[in-house]
């Protein structure tokens, strides 16, 4: 729900901080060639977009928590509609959208409901969410992820990591609904 951002947010600046250039990292290649680098999981290229031009290195480590907010309350809450979604949905999906996208956490996370997963949360996604208990949603949601990351080709490098965050979203999300 909406006074949940900043909680959502927190545990998400928890995970994803630090500047890293790992350039086995799809994130840290840029569309025109340029090596990126990522900080507060911003990727380079992300940033660029969303302030509308090339940005250095040197930029992307001046990235504060401040602005960080901003962007991630727009390109990834206010995406997911994370103000509609239940407690603990809400951070979960918002988490899984910030590492992976937007579009496949809400796929995601209609599948589990069992709707059309078109990318848009509307009226039969919410009515269909609702209608699953937290528990069992926080659940499911948290299986649907384990394996679409264990389906990823760059699981061998990075799937330990995927994994153990998912878990601690799951644990998160279950303490955020009571």
């Amino acid at each position: 729900m909406e006074t949940n951002f900043n909680t959502a947010l927190l545990h998400v600046l928890d995970k994803e901080d630090g500047f890293q250039d790992d350039p086995r990292d799809r994130g840290n290649r840029l569309p025109d060639g340029r090596v990126g680098c990522t900080n507060m999981g911003v990727t380079q290229a992300v940033w660029e977009s969303y302030v509308g031009h090339p940005v250095s290195r040197e930029d992307m480590k001046k990235l504060d928590k401040e602005r960080v907010a901003r962007f991630y309350k727009h390109k990834y809450w206010d995406a997911v509609h994370g103000d509609l979604l239940p407690d603990g949905i809400d951070y979960l999906v918002f988490d899984f959208a910030v590492n992976a996208g937007p579009g496949r956490a809400i796929k995601l996370l209609q599948s589990v409901a069992g709707v059309t997963a078109d990318g848009a949360i509307g009226l039969k996604t919410l009515t269909a969410i609702n209608k699953i208990p937290l528990k069992t949603l926080i659940t499911e949601y948290t299986l649907a992820k384990e394996d679409h990351y264990k389906s990823c080709k760059e699981f061998p490098i990075y799937g330990k990591g995927w994994l153990i965050r998912t878990a601690e979203a799951k644990e998160i999300a279950n303490t955020l609904i009571g």
